[in-house]
């Protein structure tokens, strides 16, 4: 097939060295899938590094406790992966003696592992005939078919799933799914593609025309919603105060106390919040940050911190750790970021 042959050749003259790419242990494969799900390589790649020295099995990784697990992934966000993995891994070393599974029902069915990831380690690992189908590879796919049904639609899903299996070379999978996804990272980039350097021009159907600057297409825009965050820096003596999330994406991360609402200081010491906090003691307002803007996929959070001084505080809701003790807890990259800028 003209298609598949020549990204193959084109991958082979191109390819990145990436570590994940120099194994077929399906533990490393899977560690690397779910850190580049919403990462680039170029920021998921020490990331990687640093998680397989901390944890070099999946055993070690399920012996480990979750604290140890966000600890290493602070600053990449979208925790709900660092707890999946989590999660899976017990499994793995409980019902499969430590052994990944190395058929794709029983892959797709460990928690955090979707059709992409299921396919990916399926083929690499073990040269399953399942195609990947990711960003990159909706891209490529879309321009090289002139495809303009939406790929977030139903009718978009199952279309790109079938011709993303149709085009899939069975000899070759893992090799393949590799070439097509780094063909759609490197060369068939989302803006400004060089299409004049490109192998498949001469069959891509959205060569020399519009298309290729508006596929794909996506049906559906995220709304953005606009948060204010007012975190509470408490110093009492040498001491500050913190405490777990229970919910939302930072759930298990650390955080100082934290009031909503979009509110000055004044409006913020009247909140009940406050007052429920301090009941009546006397706070002394050492410092507050200039606004920081943190955006994520939904949200849009407009952050101040607070630095205040409280003579004897104490809360039965928050942990009470030494100030210089804070790098010891996972923390939401936003709160990470301000601690750096200040130190």
């Amino acid at each position: 097939m003209i298609f598949s042959d020549t990204i193959i050749e084109w991958y082979h003259k191109n390819k990145r060295d990436l570590p994940w790419r120099n194994t077929v242990d399906p533990y490393k494969i899977w560690i690397s899938e779910i850190i580049l799900q919403q990462t680039k390589v170029i920021q998921g790649l020490p990331y990687y590094n640093r998680f397989i020295e901390k944890f070099p099995t999946i055993t070690d990784l399920a012996d480990a406790s979750e604290d140890e697990v966000l600890n290493m992934w602070q600053g990449l966000g979208y925790y709900s992966r660092a707890r999946n993995l989590h999660v899976t891994a017990k499994k793995v070393k409980e019902e499969y003696n430590s052994v990944f599974p190395s058929d794709y029902k029983s892959i797709k069915e460990l928690k955090g592992i979707g059709d992409y990831t299921a396919a990916a380690i399926s083929s690499f690992c073990f040269g399953l005939p399942y195609a990947v189908l990711d960003g990159n590879v909706s891209r490529v796919l879309s321009r090289y078919f002139a495809i303009e049904t939406p790929i977030d639609s139903s009718d978009g899903k199952r279309l790109f799933k079938s011709l993303s299996q149709k085009m899939l070379d069975v000899k070759n999978p893992d090799i393949y799914n590799q070439s097509i996804m780094e063909f759609g990272a490197l060369q068939c980039v989302p803006k400004s593609p060089n299409c004049e350097d490109c192998p498949l021009k001469k069959s891509c159907q959205s060569y020399s025309t519009e298309l290729v600057q508006i596929l794909p297409i996506k049906s559906k825009s995220l709304k953005v919603q606009n948060k204010y965050f007012n975190y509470l820096v408490i110093t009492s003596y040498d001491n500050t105060f913190i405490h777990k999330r229970k919910e939302g994406i930072w759930k298990s991360l650390y955080q100082f106390p934290l009031i909503e609402g979009d509110f000055d200081f004044e409006e913020l010491k009247d909140s009940k919040e406050w007052r429920k906090l301090f009941k009546g003691k006397e706070v002394s307002l050492r410092s507050a940050s200039l606004q920081i803007k943190h955006k994520l996929s939904h949200q849009l959070i407009h952050a101040v911190f607070y630095n205040l001084i409280v003579e004897d505080f104490s809360s039965e809701k928050l942990l009470k750790i030494k100030k210089r003790n804070l790098e010891d807890y996972p923390l939401p990259r936003l709160i990470d970021k301000y601690l750096k800028s200040v130190n």
